[in-house]
């Protein structure tokens, strides 16, 4: 469709979207961000969102694909991880600080891997995805032109600023006692591969859609569902070690099989995609795989104690449950009328 056919207010629409769909799916689904601290969302909104909306419009107005999108996305993983909140570099979070699992020149190399994966998947792949599927108009729009991605990258500094500056400043020492300073050269190296990263996507080939040349059909959208769902719950299994449930598995071992399971399920997700038939259906059914495994697996690992947070994050749980469900009906019949139409 022609993007000076959409209207301005439909734009707007996917945006918020967007920008509300991030931090919804990384932190209130997953349960992270609780009843009691949701004062935490506001900061979140403007870190998640205008993150996730500058990697979209970067990659549709570049023209880029699937290669971009995903270099972006762990670009921000980094970001977050080892710039914004550092939690990746600081001794936290476990029954002994001075014993951290994985725990290599100043690096928690389990927290990080996984946090990488989680933030790059679940904060910025997954929710593009799924706005697309809700805005199929719009999926080669940029959405944003030159002023309005200026705008949303200086609510980007300036919301990570703040976080940066609250959470290492104030929730750290206060809630940890603990002071710690993440090493300034650790910081530069990541801020450099960073910039490496966002270097490579621009530079990637050109190409909005993946070409399905394959004779191969397309798995149904239910068994996709439970294959990454069964990934997506296998993918948390880092935070248990990091957290020390299982001391003497070897690091090494533990390192390879993490970078296994990540190319694995890259090459899986590529080898789908280049199949006939693979379409919004299958999209979605990965997306549910993937959120129900995060959702499950915050029951266990977000730090819910109080009954009110959990009721809380049971809640939106179920009601994202129920609107994706819906979301498949509307697919469904999406792809039945256009089927009809050809």
């Amino acid at each position: 469709m022609d993007s000076s056919l959409i209207p301005a207010r439909r734009r707007g629409t996917a945006i918020i979207t967007l920008f509300l769909l991030a931090p919804f799916i990384a932190e209130i689904l997953e349960g992270s961000t609780h009843l009691t601290n949701l004062f935490a969302f506001p900061s979140e909104v403007g870190v998640y969102g205008s993150a996730a909306l500058l990697i979209w419009v970067l990659v549709r107005s570049q023209r880029k694909g699937w290669i971009a999108l995903l270099l972006l996305a762990v670009a921000y993983g980094l970001a977050e991880e080892c710039v914004i909140l550092q939690t990746s570099l600081y001794p936290l979070f476990v029954a002994d600080p001075q014993h951290i699992y994985g725990r290599v020149l100043g690096v928690n190399w389990m927290y990080l891997l996984w946090a990488v994966g989680y933030e790059s998947v679940w904060s910025i792949i997954l929710p593009i995805q799924l706005t697309e599927m809700l805005f199929p108009d719009l999926r080669d729009d940029p959405w944003l032109g030159r002023r309005g991605l200026i705008v949303t990258a200086i609510v980007f500094l300036l919301a990570s600023f703040g976080t940066w500056f609250w959470w290492t400043h104030i929730a750290v020492p206060k809630f940890t006692k603990i002071h710690y300073q993440a090493p300034p050269l650790t910081i530069v190296i990541a801020l450099v591969v960073i910039a490496a990263l966002v270097g490579l996507a621009l530079i990637s080939p050109t190409s909005s859609r993946s070409i399905q040349a394959s004779s191969r059909t397309a798995p149904p959208s239910w068994l996709v569902g439970v294959i990454v769902f069964l990934l997506g719950l296998v993918w948390f299994a880092p935070l248990l070690l990091h957290y020390g449930i299982f001391p003497t598995f070897p690091f090494a071992l533990a390192l390879a099989l993490i970078l296994v399971l990540a190319v694995g399920t890259l090459g899986l997700t590529l080898y789908w995609s280049a199949a006939q038939g693979w379409g919004d259906r299958q999209r979605l059914g990965l997306i549910f795989g993937a959120l129900l495994a995060s959702m499950l697996a915050g029951f266990l690992l977000s730090g819910i104690t109080l009954p009110i947070d959990l009721i809380w994050k049971s809640a939106w749980d179920l009601i994202a449950l129920i609107a994706l469900i819906y979301l498949s009906w509307k697919i469904r019949h999406r792809t039945v009328a256009q089927s009809q139409e050809a």
